[in-house]
């Protein structure tokens, strides 16, 4: 399973240019299964969802199908989107080349940029698998939250998309190598790069192995597109040598009503 980490600078609230400039570092770089895209990759981390949302059915989940059918591959990222059940979700889509779509919306709103003013928080976790291999999806602030993101053995790879700032950039590498050693999972993290009106982003892209280090990752302050490729045979066997899924303690997340 080879996973393609796009790490891109955003133009502020151009779809069509975003679209444009994702599509040719897509296919600047084929043969591999998986391309993932920063959050909110078509617009940047605007709060202002009544000017750039799109309904479901919209030009970005379009591209994303029309990609991932070009690519054989799934296309993963994070769009602002009208909810048919109205308001706004930060919602990650997983798109599959068969046209196959499943979404997760982010669940731990950012209030220190008034994100839960603007966006409807998802309650839902969601698990994808694709080609043999179990992915999470999670959306940026959502990194800061460890029970949400427990491996109850039902997951292998964790795709954490984001706009993370520079000013932060220390917590994300951290609880990026947290993350993939207390879940013994591979951890994808796809930052952007670049300025927005409100923050500076250098990046920090990378690809976590099961045992913590940065097996792969993008270099600061510079659109690039690097690849990992996940061993499950490996993980699997790691994961049976050292059972610290198994020892975990008993316990489960109950989603609120």
């Amino acid at each position: 399973m080879k996973i393609s980490l796009v790490q891109m600078n955003l133009a502020w609230c151009d779809t069509a240019d975003n679209l444009r400039h994702a599509e040719q570092l897509i296919t600047g770089t084929p043969g591999a299964d998986v391309y993932v895209l920063p959050e909110m990759f078509t617009t940047g981390f605007c709060m202002e969802p009544q000017r750039i949302a799109e309904p479901m059915e919209g030009p970005a989940l379009q591209w994303m199908r029309h990609m991932a059918a070009t690519m054989d591959a799934a296309i993963v990222g994070s769009v602002a989107t009208v909810a048919a059940e109205g308001g706004y979700k930060n919602r990650m889509y997983f798109v599959e080349p068969d046209g196959k779509v499943t979404h997760y919306d982010k669940r731990h709103l950012f209030s220190y940029s008034g994100e839960d003013k603007h966006y409807e928080a998802g309650k839902e976790r969601v698990i994808v698998e694709f080609r043999g291999v179990r992915f999470f999806m999670q959306v940026c602030y959502d990194l800061r939250f460890p029970v949400f993101g427990r491996n109850c053995d039902d997951y292998d790879v964790a795709l954490y998309v984001a706009n993370w700032p520079d000013k932060r950039r220390m917590a994300w590498d951290i609880l990026l190598r947290a993350r993939a050693i207390e879940n013994q999972a591979v951890v994808i993290g796809v930052n952007r790069v670049g300025t927005d009106p409100m923050c500076n982003y250098d990046g920090g892209t990378a690809a976590i192995d099961f045992f913590g280090f940065v097996a792969a990752a993008c270099e600061d302050n510079t659109e690039q597109v690097v690849s990992y490729e996940v061993k499950m045979d490996e993980l699997k066997h790691y994961r049976d040598k050292f059972p610290s899924l198994v020892d975990s303690d008993d316990f489960r997340l109950v989603s609120e009503e």
